[in-house]
């Protein structure tokens, strides 16, 4: 399937740079476009053999941006800041703006039925479109979403994982599930099998999906219990394990940090160094000297 910016090509009138970066996380595709322009635009937003869902990240102009459903008639939303579109597949959209200078925006692509199959869940939702509509929720996490796309970091697995089926409960009506602990936590089996888990491939990438499995419950569901058991989301436990992993290996004067780096699953010592930071308030550096090492 041609990507939104080889269907670009040539670009629109007016659209001196287009850029898309792409991701995947639970069978849904995320895109990320940057677009320059100088002027008036009018273009063929694409994805129309796809369900779709859009979020404009920013915009810069004399005038705001419009999906649209034919070339020359203008949206009849109006204007709302932070707005979303909702597309089925089979429908074409337009993309307008009268005095365009710069666009960014998020778009997630997926297959309806096969999404509704790995969650159990109802999408009725997304057969109808929307145009210029609000939601502050759906928004927030579409960008959180799109800041993970590229990212080298093995976390952003889960993390992405976690984003992508808190979007999907937002859509639809969750699937009622039997109790597995009175307070809304993992069972004590629960919470140490995903716990070996997590510790087992503390320096791989690990799916949500695989995680809910091991306890039998939905990805959504499992997030919220993993939290309640734990005080933390499920990527950001492995984050915090990673780094209590490096602290052990840091405890060798010996240890370089590409080496570190490498053992704890990181990319390489910059985003190794980067995290460590945010996570122990120190960089690894200064941490080792404060422990006098």
């Amino acid at each position: 399937m041609a990507t939104r910016l080889e269907r670009l090509v040539p670009l629109p009138e007016n659209i001196s740079a287009f850029s898309v970066m792409q991701g995947e996380w639970n069978g849904m595709g995320v895109d990320v476009t940057e677009a320059t322009c100088s002027g008036r635009v009018l273009h063929h937003l694409c994805y129309e053999d796809e369900t779709r869902i859009n979020a404009l990240l920013e915009e810069r102009g004399g005038s705001p941006c419009e999906p649209r459903f034919h070339e020359s008639q203008p949206c009849q939303a109006g204007y709302t800041p932070r707005h979303l579109y909702m597309a089925p597949a089979g429908m074409d959209l337009w993309g307008y703006g009268a005095d365009l200078h710069y666009a960014r925006d998020v778009t997630l692509r997926f297959d309806v039925p096969a999404l509704q199959q790995r969650f159990g869940v109802s999408l009725a939702t997304l057969s109808a479109p929307r145009l210029r509509f609000s939601d502050e929720r759906l928004w927030t996490l579409m960008k959180l979403l799109a800041e993970a796309v590229g990212s080298p970091d093995p976390s952003m697995r889960l993390y992405g994982d976690g984003l992508t089926a808190a979007i999907v409960a937002h859509l639809a009506a969750e699937r009622c599930e039997p109790a597995h602990s009175t307070d809304g936590a993992l069972a004590p089996w629960q919470l140490r099998r995903v716990i070996d888990y997590l510790t087992e491939h503390a320096d791989r990438r690990v799916e949500l999906k695989d995680l809910a499995s091991l306890v039998g419950l939905s990805q959504s569901r499992f997030s919220r219990a993993f939290k309640a058991s734990t005080g933390q989301a499920p990527y950001r436990w492995q984050l915090a394990h990673r780094v209590d992993r490096a602290k052990m290996l840091l405890s060798s004067r010996h240890a370089r940090m590409d080496e570190v780096a490498e053992a704890t699953g990181f990319a390489d010592a910059v985003h190794f160094g980067r995290t460590f930071r945010r996570i122990a308030g120190a960089s690894p550096a200064a941490w080792r000297r404060q422990q006098g090492h």
